[in-house]
């Protein structure tokens, strides 16, 4: 007997499951199919409405097979905190190589400029579709609709490769570079972290062969945004020290060692060290001193508008709710982030102000901004906001027996973060 069988042997249907559960439809499939474990949090609960222990309910589990990266398009979930070692070993893999290419080729080079590949009218044509990729995959509400275009794009640069001079070859792998960011973001809004981690490795190691050290720090900083999404702060930290190195002998009019900086304030903040985190923020905020375009909206778009916001977001990780509130409302107030713009944006923020009401134990502060940021998640089909608010709800704690906050999590736990 299997989870499927056990589950119709007690009556159940996937959709009566998972409402049980609190989950989506697909993921009963998933776990019955063996194509994604039990995230730990869910398991007793899986376990007590099949009317399992946790060892009869391990034996029922069809373990997954490792595969090689999926190729973009795919369905498959690497779920957050899923606890798959296989896939955590994986990423460990791919963020230790990376960091060690890296640190090999500063070691080696450190004392020589490296030499600007010529852009040939092949690179120059793959660039510009490049760009025109990085656009559409920003506005578009479906993230996955650019994985055909991406895939088709990344086979196309595979086949030009072939039969280059040298420093054609460093101009395409500069251009693969780019691409094999895009598909790590894809990846990363798909939920597969470890094909995000395999995507920004190749990114990284193109970047190094292309001699472009913005592009290759912003592989790095992306690499490590894996481990902070996960938890993993001083793996983040470690990688992005090496991002910064990179960074500094950069071109010194983008914004690549600013965009370094933010991210490492908040590997900072989730390890807990106010001084160093603050230092990262003032290091991000410079980037205002840059004059002329600082980003190129692509593979590097990072220019400093939303530092207040993100700041917020570090003082609430730190538990400095005074200056976490101020400084969140204050980035409410702007104009980018005002009723009609950013939905994503300001729905962050307004998680961010109902996570400081939660510290609190402020019912009515945790209702009022969640149920803004949950109108704005159900608008704007923002997966990310929907997963904050996911989050949130295993931090009600005590607050759950408040009539308020239990509608509120009742609703939060209908959203899709798909």
């Amino acid at each position: 007997m299997g989870l499927a069988e056990r589950r119709k042997a007690l009556g159940y249907s996937q959709e009566g499951l998972a409402h049980v559960l609190g989950v989506d439809r697909t993921t009963v499939g998933r776990w019955e199919s063996g194509k994604t474990e039990i995230q730990p949090p869910l398991r007793q609960k899986y376990a007590a409405a099949l009317q399992l222990d946790l060892a009869a309910l391990d034996a029922l589990v069809i373990r997954p097979t490792a595969t090689l990266p999926e190729p973009a398009g795919s369905s498959s979930r690497d779920s957050y905190g899923s606890g798959d070692i296989d896939d955590m070993i994986r990423r460990e893999f791919f963020r230790i190589i990376t960091v060690a290419g890296a640190l090999a080729a500063l070691s080696a080079e450190e004392s020589e400029a490296l030499a600007e590949g010529a852009h040939r009218r092949a690179s120059e044509d793959f660039l510009r579709m490049n760009g025109h990729l990085w656009q559409v995959y920003q506005l578009a509400r479906a993230k996955g609709s650019v994985h055909p275009i991406v895939r088709d794009q990344l086979t196309g640069l595979t086949k030009a490769l072939g039969g280059r001079s040298e420093k054609e070859t460093r101009a395409l792998c500069g251009a693969a570079g780019d691409l094999f960011q895009l598909a790590g973001e894809l990846a990363f809004d798909s939920n597969r972290y470890t094909d995000a981690a395999a995507s920004y490795t190749l990114a990284a190691s193109a970047s190094k062969d292309a001699g472009a050290l913005d592009l290759w720090a912003c592989a790095l900083t992306r690499h490590a945004y894996v481990d902070v999404y996960e938890g993993r702060y001083r793996e983040a930290a470690d990688t992005l020290l090496v991002a910064g190195r990179i960074a500094r002998r950069g071109d010194s009019s983008l914004s690549t060692r600013h965009w370094v900086a933010a991210v490492q304030a908040e590997a900072y903040a989730g390890l807990g060290d106010l001084t160093e985190c603050e230092r990262a923020l003032d290091k991000a905020e410079q980037v205002e001193d840059l004059t002329g375009p600082a980003q190129n909206g692509g593979w590097l778009r990072f220019d400093g508008s939303r530092l207040g916001e993100e700041r917020g977001a570090r003082y609430v990780q730190l538990g400095r709710l005074d200056l976490a509130e101020r400084t969140l409302r204050s980035a409410l107030a702007q104009e980018a982030l005002a009723e009609g713009q950013s939905f994503r944006r300001r729905g962050v923020v307004l998680v961010n102000l109902a996570a400081v009401g939660v510290k609190r134990k402020d019912p009515e502060q945790v209702v009022a901004s969640a149920r803004e940021a949950l109108h704005l998640a159900r608008e704007s089909s923002s997966g990310y906001v929907a997963r904050r608010l996911q989050a949130l709800r295993s931090a009600f704690g005590p607050l759950a027996r408040d009539r308020r906050i239990a509608e509120l999590d009742a609703e939060i736990k209908a959203l899709s973060v798909t």
